[in-house]
This record gives C-alpha cells, sequence and structure tokens, in this order.
C-alpha cells in the first residue's frame, strides 16, 4: 500500500489563500507588500526560481521588483543595490538568488541585507536569534518543513529526528527548529561514520544533502515520517527527470509520511517566503 504522500502543493495553496486578507489589509493602509529579488548571472535554475517567485508574488498580492544582473557584475554592484533597497521603504523583503557568481563573497553579500528585510533567514543575525528560540524570519525550506508536519498532526516532541546535510540554508536551521520543538536531533553529514544507523533511529528523517535517490529503504525505520528536501535531475540517460535524495518509490513502502519530489516541499519553501515578506510588511505597518 505504501505511505501517505504529504502533498505540498495542496497545502502551499492552501495557506496562500490565507494570505490574501492580509495583504488586501495591508495595501489598504497603503503598505502593500514588496519583495526585492537580486539575480546575478545565467544559472538556469536559478532563472526558474526567480520566475516562480514573482509569479507566486503576484498571485498574493506582494509587489515584486527584479534586479537581473550579469555573471560577472562586481560584487561592490550588488551590495550598492543592497544599500538602496534597505533604505527603499516600499520594500519590505529582499532576497539574493543563490548560487552567486563564483567571484563573489556569500557571506558578505547576504550580511549586506538588513535582518528587518532578511525574508530568506539567512542573515546571521536571523540565525542566532533562531538558535535562541526568538522571533525572527525563519529559512523557508525548514519554515514548509514545520508546517507539513504541523498539517499532518506530526509533533516532534521527544522523538529522534535525524537531518542528512548540514547547510545553513537547510540542515543547520532544520536541526534548530526541530530542537526547539523538543525533538532528539541528529545531524549526518559527509564524516558521519555508520550514517545508514542513525538514520533507521528516525521518527522524523529529513534528507537535505543533494545526492539522487540517496536514502534507500534499508536505511529508514518503518513507520518513519520521510521529508526529501533535495532536487536533482537526472542524467539523460536515465530519463532526465526531476528526483529528490530520497528513493521514492521503495522508501514509500516503509515510511507512514513522505513527501514526493516534485510538488513536496518545493511549493512550501515559496510559500514560506511570501510569508515572511508579508510578516515584514506588517512589522513595518506596526511601526
Amino acid at each position: 500500500m505504501g505511505g501517505q504522500l504529504i502533498d505540498g502543493k495542496a497545502l502551499a495553496e492552501e495557506l496562500r489563500e490565507a494570505f490574501k486578507p492580509r495583504t488586501a489589509a495591508l495595501a489598504a493602509k497603503g503598505h502593500r507588500p514588496g519583495l526585492a529579488v537580486i539575480l546575478a548571472g545565467e544559472d538556469p535554475a536559478s532563472q526558474v526560481y526567480v520566475r516562480n517567485k514573482v509569479n507566486a508574488c503576484e498571485a498574493a498580492g506582494i509587489f515584486s521588483l527584479e534586479a537581473r544582473y550579469s555573471a560577472d557584475v562586481p560584487q561592490e554592484t550588488l551590495l550598492a543595490k543592497i544599500a538602496a533597497l534597505n533604505a527603499d521603504p516600499a520594500i519590505h523583503g529582499i532576497l539574493v538568488q543563490l548560487p552567486l557568481p563564483r567571484h563573489m563573497d556569500e557571506k558578505t553579500v547576504l550580511e549586506a541585507i538588513s535582518p528587518e528585510k532578511d525574508v530568506d533567514g539567512f542573515h546571521a543575525a536571523s540565525l542566532g536569534a533562531l538558535v535562541q528560540g526568538h522571533p525572527c524570519f525563519i529559512p523557508c525550506t525548514p519554515h514548509g518543513v514545520m508546517k507539513m508536519l504541523e498539517a499532518h498532526g506530526i509533533d516532534p516532541s521527544g522523538k529522534e529526528a535525524v537531518i542528512i546535510g548540514r547547510s545553513s540554508i537547510v540542515g543547520k536551521p532544520m536541526a534548530a527548529l526541530l530542537l526547539n520543538a523538543n525533538a532528539t536531533v541528529t545531524v549526518c553529514h559527509s564524516k558521519t561514520l555508520d550514517l545508514p544507523a542513525h538514520a533507521r533511529r528516525a521518527d522524523i528523517l529529513v534528507a537535505a544533502l543533494g545526492k539522487p535517490r540517496f536514502v534507500t529503504a534499508s536505511m529508514v525505520k518503518p513507520g518513519a515520517v520521510v521529508i526529501d528536501v533535495g532536487i536533482n535531475r537526472l542524467p539523460p540517460e536515465e530519463g532526465g527527470k526531476l528526483c529528490g535524495d530520497v528513493d521514492f518509490e521503495s522508501v514509500r513502502e516503509v515510511a507512514s509520511l513522505i513527501t514526493p519530489v516534485p510538488g513536496g516541499v518545493g511549493p512550501m519553501t515559496i510559500t514560506m517566503l511570501l510569508a515572511n515578506t508579508i510578516e515584514a510588511a506588517e512589522r513595518r505597518a506596526g511601526k
């Protein structure tokens, strides 16, 4: 029979519908939420992501501004643009699409964004607040995962949670969120000894390492909740399709709940970006 699907697309649509009264109320008071997206380079995946984000903003009643640059743009140009957006009262959120061109220092660029407009939740101040359990903009993908667990009645408290991957975008903030929700958290990575043994202990298993079909059924505890954050494109000889970090067909037979790729975590990531942008506008309006 297989585990139940966690339909991220359906949940995202439900949440986005609930955003509309909030954006309408803000707009009526002269505070239409505004999101600026900065893209440097011609990375095809980034182009798609930016287009999807802009379309989602439009549907939710959020004003969007795109700033596109060639791959050889000087870092100083990006920093100057961010400074101007920090000072622009019509912009409530600033997003720099990753990856950046190789000649740029990602940390310098991301931390140039004002924490008040850091709707991606990547600024050191945002991550520090998250670890300490203080109010902050939560990184969008981990935030979306928590909303998916909540929607399916999964309380992490007291459960074993294992995260495969330790990036600052997903793995580390995911660990902080689950820890704040009283889970017992293990973070695995490329240096972990006997990673499958750790994974098999998980009641909640989050795969976020960027390796196609890495997690197999033998690595999953029967009845576990499996969240697949990975988005990978298979080579042409394997059909060129999108797949996650989880071997979906085999793991579905073991898991109680599982996210598909596509249609799982991806739509929730953009949805939580919209949520953070609306929250930023509400904070601004409250001032």
